[in-house]
């Protein structure tokens, strides 16, 4: 029998047979939906149904004699002179368009439901490669049938029945992950540690209670917040729950150990309610390396790689292109740390890339912390909507924290059309209010929101006892504003921190922060940052500043401020920038908001920020906003959602800060954690094609310390810019 190919030789690898490649597909991807559908509370069947039928038939295209010549390595070219995913589209459109559609999608990703029903019957369809298809389907058919034999099944009743834009996201997340996943075995390039490592929550329970344990006998035992901190971890642990409850609040101030007691939570919930999977949801990338810390310390177990069992995930890293899908930071481990950014961004995504990690997240629990802040209110709304449709429809458990006291889900306009519930309190009204007690009157809050530049900043917040934190809103003020401390006062007096550095960089600056902190002898100096210090970051400084921006991140930096309550009222300052510095337009509106709490008099608290909240939405507009993402996701808009669904509005790209680094992302000779370890991501407009190693990766060779990060390539060559 004349062989048939699905991948074209490269290097020393021989090209893969069409017959082995859709076999693994079919295997992976049913695989993939099985493990979904274990959770599914009704669509689990036409889950694994359809993922089987679309993995049997979405290569089908590659079968064209002009594809051949290209996949057997008889003739080179860049790229198929025929879209291959026509074929399998066109076949089952006859019998399920949600299969069809899934197949047309498998590389470019799902279109707007509008814009296809405008083409009519030729809806799913590559419009130049129909006619050519439909004259050669038989003959496709017939090989495959040869090849392969049939896949029986009975796809024109699998019809999901909950939420369709989920279902069908996870579909799609079925196909894409066995697809590219296969190519990379193939190739050589899939992870090594790709075996799957079971969260065995009882026993990592156990290694996390006795982690908790050695740290409580190193305390002094009149250290009764210390003991208020016991509490609270016991108290999550062991909170009843009940099982028909899909979603949780702990709400509990600074300093009340959530980094523990919710992990304790979340692996009792899960050993409950036979979950594979944690997520660990954090505002913050800077957070990511602090909590990862302790969880890979607390939790591995004897014989397992600690790095394997937790993913550190600091930023998104999905790549459509083969030659870079194997750096695809994926969500294999028991227990995943990443940010809200990369979190929600995938579940609004309507890309292969993005998407291939999501069928993992059915059966998970879910811990988002600072739950109110993660998101602009905007899109609160839709997400709560999404939480609801995991948890009622895929087996899903939410945890969401605070230490600000919003019930964002209770606001009428958020809550909008989704399921309204009652969300129980993981801890007690009587704990809580206990561990609140140490907060009252630990700070003053202060502003002056007069415009100053920066040397003015410079000079105001040196003259403020130390040391110090500055707050500011972009990674170019931070930036900005550390060159000039350094330029005043010397590198000695200043330290940076931001996303302008590299994850080691920054834990590396975290580590020499808190080696300064821990030295009385060491006050006079500064630290200028982004929001990711805000939240969940053990740091304790003498006095704070913070750029106007939300309530919310001017109650977190107060956490960062006198945790202890040493100095009885330490004050937070809110400041205001001149025009020359570039303003952050996402937060305008909380920006306004906070600005009339201080005109007005207010008395700035955590009990507040319902309030403010509500406040934004009646400035911005809420309901219209919502209306407009919610009419996307109703109609299955897919493409037009993933463009609005914006937690951070830049356009940026991974960035490697060394050629070294740049040369093994060209051999292939680099996995995703490496990547991720040794990049950043830059604002699309300070790059250029001539930068660019692979699409979607690109190497920063302008200039990058361990200071300014990439930054003192921004700054330094022709001295000080300012934003």
């Amino acid at each position: 029998m004349k062989e048939y190919f699905a991948h074209s030789p490269r290097g020393t690898v021989l090209a893969q047979t069409y017959k082995s490649h859709v076999e693994s597909v079919m295997e992976l991807a049913l695989k993939y939906a099985r493990g979904s559908a274990n959770y599914a509370a009704k669509d689990g069947r036409a889950l694994t149904e359809l993922a089987g039928t679309s993995a049997f038939w979405h290569d089908l295209g590659k079968l064209h004699a002009e594809n051949q010549a290209i996949l057997s390595g008889k003739e080179k070219a860049q790229k198929l002179p025929r879209h291959h995913e026509d074929a399998g589209a066109a076949l089952l459109c006859g019998q399920n368009l949600f299969a069809a559609a899934t197949v047309y999608a498998h590389h470019t990703g799902y279109r707007d439901r509008s814009e296809e029903s405008k083409r009519g019957k030729l809806a799913f369809r590559v419009h130049e490669e129909i006619d050519e298809t439909d004259r050669l389907l038989d003959g496709y058919v017939k090989i495959h049938d040869k090849l392969l034999g049939r896949f029986e099944s009975n796809i024109s009743a699998a019809v999901p029945s909950g939420n369709v834009s989920v279902f069908l996201r996870l579909l799609l997340s079925c196909i894409a992950d066995a697809d590219h996943t296969d190519t990379a075995r193939h190739y050589g390039n899939c992870p090594a540690d790709d075996a799957a490592i079971g969260l065995r929550p009882a026993e990592r329970l156990a290694a996390l209670n006795e982690y908790v344990a050695t740290l409580a006998s190193k305390t002094p035992d009149a250290d009764a917040r210390a003991a208020l901190r016991g509490e609270m971890y016991a108290a999550c642990r062991d909170s009843e729950i009940s099982g028909s409850a899909k979603i949780a609040f702990c709400d509990s101030p600074v300093g009340s150990g959530k980094t523990t007691a919710l992990m304790a939570h979340l692996l009792a919930q899960a050993q409950a309610r036979g979950l594979r999977r944690i997520f660990v949801v954090l505002p913050f990338t800077n957070i990511i390396d602090q909590s990862v810390k302790v969880y890979r310390k607390a939790l591995a177990l004897p014989g397992e790689n600690p790095e394997h069992v937790v993913a550190a995930l600091h930023h998104r890293a999905d790549f459509e292109d083969e030659e870079a899908r194997h750096l695809t930071a994926l969500w294999r481990a028991p227990i995943v740390v990443t940010t809200a950014v990369a979190f929600f961004e995938t579940l609004a995504s309507n890309k292969p890339a993005a998407l291939r990690k999501l069928h993992e997240l059915p059966g998970s629990a879910i811990f988002v912390d600072e739950s109110h802040a993660a998101l602009p209110a905007k899109l609160l709304p839709l997400a709560w909507k999404w939480m609801n449709a995991y948890a009622e429809e895929w087996g899903c458990y939410w945890a969401l924290a605070s230490g600000s006291l919003c019930r964002f889900w209770e606001i009428p306009e958020i809550a909008q059309n989704a399921a309204t519930r009652k969300v129980p309190e993981i801890i007690g009204e009587d704990l809580r209010r206990r561990l609140s007690a140490y907060e009252s009157k630990r700070i003053n809050y202060c502003h002056d929101l007069s415009p100053k530049d920066a040397d003015e900043i410079v000079e105001w917040v040196a003259a403020h006892p130390g040391p110090r934190l500055i707050i500011v809103n972009t990674v170019n003020s931070a930036a900005v504003l550390a060159h000039a401390f350094k330029a005043r006062f010397g590198r000695e007096k200043v330290e940076h921190l931001s996303t302008a550095l590299t994850p080691p960089d920054r834990e590396k600056t975290l580590g020499r922060v808190r080696e300064r902190l821990g030295n009385a002898a060491d006050g006079n100096w500064t630290l200028v940052a982004t929001s990711c210090v805000e939240a969940g970051v053990d740091i304790s400084f003498r006095t704070g500043f913070r750029e106007l921006g939300s309530l919310a991140s001017l109650l977190q930096l107060a956490g960062r401020i006198d945790r202890e309550g040493k100095y009885s009222g330490a004050e937070v300052w809110t400041f205001a920038l001149s025009g020359e510095f570039a303003g952050n337009p996402n937060i305008k509106d909380a920006v306004e908001v906070l600005r009339r709490f201080f005109c007005n008099g207010a008395d700035i608290s955590p009990d507040l920020c319902t309030t403010a909240i509500k406040n934004e939405i009646r400035r911005s507009g809420l309901s219209s906003a919502y209306k407009e993402l919610a009419g996307y996701e109703e109609d299955l808009g897919f493409s037009s959602l993933k463009e609005k669904f914006k937690v951070i509005e830049s356009d940026t790209q991974l960035a490697v800060v060394s050629p070294e680094i740049a040369e093994r992302v060209k051999n292939g000779m680099i996995n995703w954690r490496e990547l991720l370890n040794n990049s950043v991501q830059i604002r699309k407009n300070r790059l250029n094609d001539k930068q660019k190693i692979l699409n979607g990766i690109y190497l920063w060779d302008s200039g990058y310390d361990g200071f300014l990060g990439y930054m003192k390539g921004v700054l330094e060559p022709g001295g000080a810019k300012r934003p």
